[in-house]
């Protein structure tokens, strides 16, 4: 049996493939409008295609015996699903019922959904549980949380199980200095600090530093992507073994992480300086985002194993190859 992992030539997909493929056999479906076919593990088999082709989907479901699908195949930009609401409606929602439906037809039923925090808005607390209320202000986030309630209507009426994970900023790179991040655009806080202190580009910019935190600027919550991908891979053993179905859990480090310290410990690592430029808040940016992940880690065990240091240090070695 393999696991479809489809955006599986994307950042977070790249990476959760090359820990699937010491155990598993995996295909990766990807059509490479934003991942990138090197960072697929040779040891997985790489199917270039969209998965909002039923043809493409039903070439796979035939050839492979699937037992379980990831999914990460989605737009993720939050300004671009602003100004392009359809784009994401099409990409995010449609194409990802046409992988659902076909799920159905060739009986594989098992699914494990990339979600985001952006589900949630702007809360009201500090600390998000998986009670906090849902309640997205952009497209993207209002795509993802249409997934998640069709996963949980089509449960009621088939024999379908699935996990939703909503996570931060995954952030990092894999040990093995053989893929990380990259992003074109880049909006990531993380490899833009890198970029700037490589001399890719010319400053940095922080946005409020006038916030209830403890250096008044912005705190979020960063997960080490090996971190994430080790989640994925507990929640589908988890479905497995008849320990969870249909359950939604966040992904964070309990703790949060400002802006400052964010730059401070690239700084640091990278021992160079940064050009920062002080720009006013930007609207809908909350003081803080910190995600509680107590339900995963008592029900899967789930911990987060790098800090801040070995998150950035990891992402340096890569951005500096």
């Amino acid at each position: 049996m393999a696991i479809l992992v489809c955006g599986g030539a994307g950042y977070i997909g790249s990476h959760t493939v090359k820990e699937l493929v010491t155990t598993y056999e995996v295909v990766v479906l990807d059509n490479l409008t934003t991942g990138f076919e090197s960072l697929v593990d040779e040891r997985a088999t790489f199917v270039k295609g969209d998965l909002g082709d039923p043809e493409v989907v039903d070439t796979i479901f035939k050839t492979y015996s699937i037992d379980a699908v990831f999914h990460f195949a989605a737009n993720s930009l939050v300004g671009e699903s602003v100004e392009n609401p359809l784009k994401y409606y099409r990409n995010n929602v449609g194409a990802t019922l046409v992988l659902l439906e076909k799920m159905i037809e060739y009986n594989v039923n098992r699914f494990i959904f990339s979600s985001t925090a952006a589900t949630y808005g702007i809360p009201n607390s500090e600390l998000i549980t998986e009670e906090t209320a849902t309640n997205p202000i952009n497209p993207y986030g209002r795509s993802k949380l249409m997934i998640e309630q069709i996963l949980a209507d089509m449960a009621r009426v088939h024999d379908f199980q699935y996990v939703v994970l909503r996570y931060f900023n995954a952030a990092g790179a894999h040990h093995s200095g053989e893929i990380g991040e990259s992003h074109d655009p880049e909006s990531h806080l993380i490899p833009i600090v890198l970029q700037h202190l490589l001399g890719e580009r010319e400053q940095i910019s922080v946005f409020g530093t006038d916030y209830e935190t403890s250096d008044g600027t912005c705190v979020r919550d960063y997960i080490h992507v090996t971190d994430l991908a080790r989640a994925h891979i507990l929640s589908y053993e988890g479905m497995t073994g008849g320990k969870i179905a249909n359950q939604t859990y966040n992904l964070g480090n309990g703790a949060g992480y400002s802006v400052n310290e964010i730059i401070e410990t690239c700084q640091q690592i990278s021992g160079k300086q940064a050009t920062i430029n002080y720009a006013p808040r930007r609207a809908g940016d909350p003081a803080a985002l910190v995600a509680s992940s107590d339900k995963i880690s008592k029900e899967l065990g789930w911990q987060p194993t790098f800090d801040l240091t070995a998150i950035i240090s990891s992402a340096w070695a890569w951005h500096s190859k």
